[in-house]
């Protein structure tokens, strides 16, 4: 009896793990984005789509010091994502609540990080 009782539980718990949606370990899920100018001023959207957690990354537009730095951040992701003026993580910052947190234009930025 303790057996059958055992194996129904393990059955159980494989049946829900089986049934929980997936999602990446260790990432941020959703859209952050950002605008960057090309090397004639014209303004692009850049994005990070499910972007890992806990990761510093240089945006690769903006990530030399002789490029423009991006600017009007939106972060539509699960986590808050804290942009830095400096590539690697470096220099001033600010946070972005999950979600819909968002900068101006007036808020530079060339690199970031998700919680």
């Amino acid at each position: 009896m303790r057996l059958r009782h055992t194996v129904a539980t393990a059955l159980s718990a494989l049946t829900l793990a089986l049934a929980l949606p997936a999602s990446p370990a260790g990432a941020a899920t959703g859209p952050f984005t950002y605008v960057y100018n090309d090397s004639n001023g014209a303004p692009h959207v850049g994005a990070l789509v499910d972007p890992p957690s806990q990761t510093c990354i240089t945006l690769p537009e903006v990530g030399g010091d002789w490029l423009p730095p991006a600017h009007s951040p939106r972060n539509y992701t699960s986590s808050t994502a804290t942009v830095f003026t400096g590539a690697g993580c470096t220099g001033d910052y600010f946070s972005l609540r999950p979600h819909g947190g968002h900068g101006s234009e007036r808020l530079k930025l060339r690199s970031v990080v998700f919680s």
